[in-house]
């Protein structure tokens, strides 16, 4: 298994899928080998065999762009600047090497390897060749949706085309992701499998206490009648902010009683503030940061309503994080958890007016917002890792088939 990082060492929900794909895969009898490009001790991870590939702390990994392909640096790099890690491709070639040399010490044969996104892609085709093993490439985001247009980095898009053609089969974590491999590097339908992401609710529970103390002001205004509408994401421009942003605004004229938390950051941040301000709502969005733990949760807990605003999401697991949490859920349709949930409110990512009146609707209806709540809760309660799990095995085995005709 080839990821870019684990709990609690993660900036994303890269990490967090790639965690309870691996346990479940585990549960079941898996024996896992996961390689990552920073050491750090991972406490929970008792399941399955971590491999760091570099010295680099997580901290220093973070600004090497885990999310943003803007920090790689196009060319050859010599072996010096490989070992010195100075940048993306510095750490994506020496993750290369150490897959090498792991494979070659390995006593036993691996059955498969599996890749998640871009940045283990040439370290998948790597250890495919010097294998007998099925390369399984998880896309969770293509390029395409990082970058939020049609342009991106160029050596992104060659690294995930190569990756995609030589991969013996492609798991995409949505339709909408799926249409966008076919459509825009050209990969027969027939490759890929769809494979939504789940949630696990005990592991999401453990050793945490729903007191709800982290955000006491958003509680006092919640006590005397106002909407809490929240997201949790990274600040970027695939996430589409900005228009949620002036969509607060456009609610905060019909109705007055709303407060919106975003929780997260990244490089829109100064940007997003002075947007809210210029729209005269600064004091109705509250930023907290990036935020962890208790705080991450208590972000969800005190939320009545949860907007993924998002130009381009392959799957978007905060939306089953906020479902968890009694959130009544409004989504871009651009967004592919869409696809599993149903008792929710979508718009185009840029229909501001819609937006700000679903936000008004919700707030203003008690029943609406309640039944949007109880109905959303019974669907993503039908989807589990396990079942991800099982899946996934099929596929593995699947596969090592035909490529052994």
């Amino acid at each position: 298994m080839l990821g870019w990082e684990l709990p609690p060492h993660n900036s994303g929900g890269l990490g967090v899928a790639c965690y309870h794909i691996s346990k479940a895969l585990a549960l079941r009898g898996a024996k896992i080998d996961f390689v990552v490009p920073y050491t750090a001790s991972h406490p929970k991870i008792d399941f399955m065999k971590i491999h760091a590939a570099t010295k680099l702390t997580p901290l220093e990994r973070y600004g090497l762009g885990a999310y943003d392909s803007k920090a790689i640096i196009e060319g050859d790099l010599s072996h010096a600047d490989i070992m010195n890690l100075k940048d993306m491709r510095g750490v994506q070639k020496r993750y290369v090497e150490f897959v090498e040399q792991l494979i070659l010490k390995s006593t036993e044969p691996y059955d498969a390897i599996h890749a998640h996104d871009w940045l283990t892609m040439e370290a998948g085709m790597r250890a495919k060749q010097l294998t007998d093993a099925p390369l399984i490439v998880h896309v969770h985001a293509t390029e395409f949706d990082r970058s939020g247009t049609d342009a991106g980095n160029p050596l992104v898009h060659e690294i995930e085309y190569q990756g995609l053609m030589m991969a013996d089969r492609i798991i995409a974590v949505s339709g909408i992701t799926k249409g966008i491999i076919m459509q825009k590097y050209g990969i027969d339908g027939d490759k890929i499998e769809v494979l939504y992401n789940a949630i696990d609710v005990a592991d999401f529970n453990d050793g945490y206490t729903y007191d709800h103390r982290t955000y006491r002001y958003l509680e006092a205004l919640k006590s005397e009648g106002y909407t809490i509408i929240s997201t949790v994401t990274r600040f970027t421009i695939q996430k589409g902010l900005t228009h949620f942003i002036r969509a607060a605004a456009r609610a905060s004229e019909k109705y007055d009683k709303l407060a919106f938390l975003l929780a997260g950051d990244g490089e829109m941040r100064d940007e997003l503030i002075e947007l809210a301000a210029d729209l005269g709502i600064s004091d109705k969005v509250f930023f907290t940061g990036f935020v962890r733990g208790k705080q991450w949760r208590d972000a969800y807990s005190v939320s009545d309503v949860f907007v993924m605003s998002s130009v381009s999401e392959p799957f978007g697991l905060t939306a089953l994080e906020a479902a968890h949490h009694d959130n009544a859920l409004v989504i871009s349709k651009q967004s592919g958890v869409g696809e599993v949930l149903h008792s929710v409110f979508r718009y185009d990512f840029w229909d501001v007016d819609k937006l700000a009146d679903q936000l008004v609707g919700i707030a203003t209806s008690e029943s609406l917002e309640q039944s949007l709540k109880d109905n959303v809760l019974h669907e993503y309660a039908r989807i589990s890792w396990h079942d991800v799990a099982n899946t996934l095995l099929d596929i593995y085995s699947r596969t090592r088939q035909r490529a052994s005709v």
